[in-house]
């Protein structure tokens, strides 16, 4: 009888979700408000959480849990080591997707602006949010390209672990070192996933040694793969001697099979197994003195006889002290090694309470969070994701954000999935929130429960300060780390369709500059055009594809040209009088200053004054001097470039009485500019980091095209049956080069470009340069 009445629950539920998909949408709405569940119908992954199905879970069903069982992660690595894939299958094996999305199909969830379908590639970093065991998993899909380091770098800050992920053929590439680095800046625990273990030419001792060898990382084995290339078919769990295996007739890797090593069936696999835990075993007591005690005092006769629960706690301590990193190994695509690696990510990396953020002290449990990603979504404006550090956040309440000293209402806190967002009634400490309402808030900003808060931290920080003598100001401490914004290194101009349509293009920028803050627009103030500066030729593409996609407008990119540098290589001095009469009022100012070349580099001017002025200078005067000096330096006399590695000296500033500030500094713009021009001077080009790895057939055309585009090679690396080049190239020689790559090896070479640094060209191809400028105007 009960069984009639559970099947009659459920099947009332089935029809009732049948019709609300053939309700109208103002009923709908009415319906989902009524359920206490709101969820942006656009897409149907999942359908509604948690309406139909025992196997898909509902988001409600841990809203808040406990905070040891929360983690924050982030899957990052090269491009098309196979991010996007892994995070398919662990939103499948977790139960929130009910197919396995492929990202040649463009049909996962993660990925989900037509842009990334389209190029199957991961641009934005979305959040999805799921369980699995027992634990919340807020997990951040990060791209790979190097056009948008920016979004890796954003995310790493909120996190309190990551999963590397590796193409076990390549081992570490050259995007991988840069998400590396970021992490280690971040001081962000990591586990390893070796990744297409099922491809040919997978290798996993080749694999671990470039991360020993390239990341200078102590990898600690934990899996050893069954087989590798086709053969590969499954994996053996070092810590608990057992071998996992995947039905090899399964479609979607959900059945596999744990059975312990045994000498009968298994000897050779056993004998390697026990080997490697042994050597893991000695490894972390190397590492952790709590296990070393352990290990020495009850087990030093025998390793067999140490439980995993103790070797898996200390691998946890060694991971969490970011002193070696544990490595696992699979294939997303093939479905196998997910569910193994979702464990590891709850044992191994850690809960938030697990990190130790210095600010929190001066909070008392208040509220303080981290906005760290802004967002357009037209009917609902901005959307702000939040990592929650300390205290609560409930919708309908105000907050206040320190670094734009305003306060603001929050009018509904949301759960993100991917692009499907769904409301919740509150959320705490340790949790990524996505919330509306937020008109001010930008990426980088701190937010607390009100101002009164934000000073009675101020005042724990200061009294703290003062015990530990630190000279800080109080305020930048309450601030959590702001983003670093790298300098763009491509710009072009940006036209609308009409002179009407100026203001919507101003819109869209705005809108996509507060999304994206290493985009930057700025305007001509030769020809009043709109210029576009960007990290790479993908980014400024994707923008203009988003303008016309998302606000509707045909807009023209003029061609793509590199952000150059100027600088001066001799001392100059220069003298110049500004006598202006406005009105009854007469402005006269007379400035005579010295302009030189520095040994460091530095990008804004290096300000100095004369022993002579230094004492008779108001404050005013000071940085009327100053702005006036940086204005001149925006503007080169070559190309109009900005100017750096420059300091200048003010010997001499004559001011008649009445003189406004505006003045003092047109006037010694117009002297630094007089001086710039009479000093010898040379272009800077940007320089990029490259390597391209490519076959041994291809090699030679590929090394005669870098020599046409003057390219310096380092070294030439074997990678399995590939070479690999490294090098460096300018990067005005880079323009459309992923097209003659794939010419030049019938699409089997792939490279990656990351900015070195900005180096002097020579007197020969600046001339060139120079002259092509002159012929263009």
């Amino acid at each position: 009888m009960s069984n009639l009445r559970i099947f009659a629950v459920n099947r009332k539920k089935i029809s009732s979700l049948h019709y609300f998909n053939n309700m109208c949408s103002s009923k709908i709405r009415a319906s989902l408000k009524r359920l206490k569940l709101h969820v942006l119908l656009g897409r149907n992954y999942s359908s509604l959480p948690g309406l139909i199905g025992n196997d898909i879970k509902s988001l409600h069903s841990i809203i808040n849990p406990p905070i040891a069982k929360i983690r924050n992660i982030g899957i990052m690595a090269h491009i098309d080591a196979g991010k996007t894939t892994t995070t398919e299958r662990i939103l499948y094996y977790s139960g929130y997707t009910r197919s396995l999305g492929d990202v040649d199909d463009g049909d996962t969830v993660t990925d989900f602006m037509a842009q990334e379908r389209e190029r199957g590639i991961t641009i934005q970093s979305a959040a999805v949010t799921f369980d699995w065991k027992g634990y919340r998993i807020n997990l951040i899909d990060t791209p790979g390209h190097v056009d948008f380091t920016l979004e890796v770098e954003r995310c790493l800050r909120v996190l309190d672990g990551a999963v590397a992920v590796f193409d076990a053929s390549a081992g570490v590439e050259a995007q991988t070192l840069t998400v590396w680095r970021q992490a280690d800046k971040h001081k962000v625990p990591r586990i390893c996933f070796l990744n297409k273990m099922d491809k040919i030419g997978a290798s996993f001792n080749y694999a671990v040694e470039s991360i020993r060898e390239k990341l200078k990382a102590k990898p600690l084995l934990l899996q050893l793969p069954i087989g590798e290339g086709k053969a590969f078919k499954g994996v053996v769990d070092v810590v608990s001697k057992e071998k996992l295996l995947w039905n090899p007739n399964s479609d979607d890797g959900k059945d596999f099979e744990r059975k312990p090593l045994l000498e009968m069936s298994d000897p050779k696999l056993l004998k390697e197994t026990t080997e490697a835990r042994n050597a893991l075993i000695e490894q972390v007591a190397d590492l952790d003195d709590e296990f070393a005690d352990l290990v020495l005092g009850e087990f030093s006769e025998n390793f067999d006889l140490l439980p995993a629960e103790k070797l898996q706690t200390a691998i946890h301590r060694v991971t969490l002290a970011q002193t070696a990193v544990p490595v696992l190994c699979g294939s997303a695509l093939k479905n196998k090694g997910v569910q193994p690696l979702l464990d590891a990510i709850t044992m191994y990396l850690p809960s938030p309470e697990e990190r130790n953020y210095e600010f929190l002290q001066w909070y008392k449990g208040d509220l303080c969070a981290l906005a760290f990603k802004v967002l357009h979504d037209k009917q609902r404006g901005p959307l702000v994701f939040m990592r929650i550090y300390s205290g609560m956040i409930k919708p309908q309440t105000a907050i206040h954000n320190i670094n734009g000293n305003c306060t603001e209402r929050i009018s509904r806190l949301l759960l993100p999935f991917a692009d499907q967002h769904i409301e919740i009634p509150l959320l705490t400490a340790g949790n990524i929130a996505l919330t509306v309402g937020l008109k001010h808030t930008a990426t980088g900003d701190t937010i607390v429960s009100s101002k009164s808060s934000a000073l009675a931290a101020s005042r724990r920080a200061r009294r703290e300060g003062e015990k530990k003598q630190k000279e800080n100001n109080e305020t930048e401490r309450l601030l959590l780390a702001g983003v670093e914004i790298p300098e763009p290194v491509f710009f072009c101009t940006i036209e609308p369709p009409s002179v009407a349509k100026q203001p919507d293009l101003d819109h869209a920028l705005k809108c996509l500059q507060r999304e994206d803050p290493s985009l930057k627009v700025k305007l001509d103030p030769d020809s009043g055009q709109t210029v576009l500066c960007g990290m790479g030729e993908l980014h400024i593409e994707i923008i203009h594809d988003r303008i016309k996609r998302e606000y509707g407008l045909e807009t023209y990119l003029g061609p793509l040209q590199v952000a150059y540098r100027e600088a001066i290589l001799n001392s100059v001095r220069a003298t110049d009088t500004l006598d202006r009469t406005l009105g009854d009022k007469r402005h006269l100012v007379t400035v005579e200053l010295e302009a030189k070349p520095m040994e460091t580099a530095s990008l804004l001017p290096v300000i100095e004054y004369a022993a002579s002025v230094a004492g008779d200078l108001s404050q005013a005067s000071r940085e009327a001097f100053e702005n006036g000096v940086h204005s001149a330096c925006l503007q080169g006399p070559l190309l109009g470039s900005p100017v750096q590695d420059v300091a200048v000296t003010l010997h001499s500033l004559v001011i008649h009485p009445g003189t406004s500030t505006t003045m003092i500094s047109a006037c010694v713009s117009r002297c630094l500019q007089k001086a710039l021009k009479k000093a010898d001077k040379q272009i800077l080009e940007p320089l990029m980091n490259l390597e391209v790895t490519v076959s041994r057939d291809y090699l030679s055309p590929v090394l005669a095209d870098l020599a046409q585009r003057r390219g310096n090679i380092q070294e030439i690396q074997s990678r399995q049956d590939n070479k690999v080049v490294i090098g460096f190239v300018p990067l005005a020689e880079t323009m459309g080069y992923s097209t003659v790559l794939r010419t030049l090896t019938s699409g089997s070479a792939t490279f990656a470009l990351e900015l070195s640094n900005y180096q002097a060209m020579n007197p020969q191809d600046q001339s060139t340069l120079l002259s092509q400028r002159h012929s263009l105007s």
